[in-house]
């Protein structure tokens, strides 16, 4: 696992580290620290990396500008911080857990686990995504996103209007950040739940859902049950 803290007071960044180091053990393999936010930028643009760990206050500077310039990176997000007020913003942005200052081991350790896991994160849910589209950065809705389509490394992110980006998140970390208002339907779609109209039964035993906007996706065979059971279709 690949971590950059994101802090400006050296001996909590340094603790930070530590305590990274103790919890991670050999699964750690590589953590930086740096304490302002343009340094920081640079090293996110030429940097592949697992996890941030983000101070949200950075000699004045609000943290957020991280999440809302690198929403479309694949890693994931801790806020460590004291400034609870903005915990509700950085979920907006896909945050897995805010651990307000001051902090013990324990609670480090739960957010890393949330991080390294596909824990349920409760109600705490994912409202905007960042893609990158011809050079400029785009904001967009969860509440307009009408499936994920896997695709090698990265997903697609198809609207509701029939257009779609490509993002830096795979299938499965999207999942993490969306439990509550997406199914995984297939190896290759995670499908808004708002957007289902019905199941389609096809020649050869094959079954489809068919989305609001007339789209139809394949289920696997072995999630159609659970996924009938989730719509309330069984009952």
């Amino acid at each position: 696992m690949k971590i950059l803290i994101i802090e400006d007071e050296f001996l909590i960044a340094r603790r930070i580290e530590r305590m990274c180091r103790e919890i991670l053990g050999p699964i750690l393999s590589e953590i930086s620290c740096i304490g302002n936010l343009a340094d920081a930028k640079v090293y996110l643009e030429t940097n592949k990396l697992d996890l941030v760990m983000l101070d949200l206050n950075l000699n004045g500077e609000d943290g957020l500008r991280i999440l809302q310039q690198f929403a479309a990176e694949s890693f994931h997000t801790i806020i460590v911080s004291a400034q609870k007020e903005k915990a509700v913003d950085a979920f907006d942005y896909g945050v897995v857990d805010f651990v307000s200052k001051p902090f013990e081991k324990e609670r480090l350790k739960l957010a890393l686990d949330r991080a390294g896991s596909t824990i349920d994160m409760g109600t705490k849910q994912l409202k905007f995504l960042s893609v990158k589209s011809k050079g400029t950065l785009k904001i967009i809705a969860i509440a307009h996103v009408a499936f994920f389509r896997g695709s090698d490394i990265y997903s697609e992110i198809h609207l509701e209007s029939g257009e779609y980006f490509l993002h830096d998140k795979t299938l499965e970390q999207l999942s993490q950040l969306l439990s509550h208002s997406f199914l995984r339907i297939h190896k290759s779609y995670l499908v808004s739940i708002a957007q289902f109209e019905c199941f389609l039964n096809k020649a050869g035993g094959r079954n489809f859902l068919r989305l609001k906007n007339g789209t139809e996706l394949p289920i696997g065979r072995t999630r159609y049950p659970t996924i009938k059971d989730k719509l309330g279709l069984n009952r």
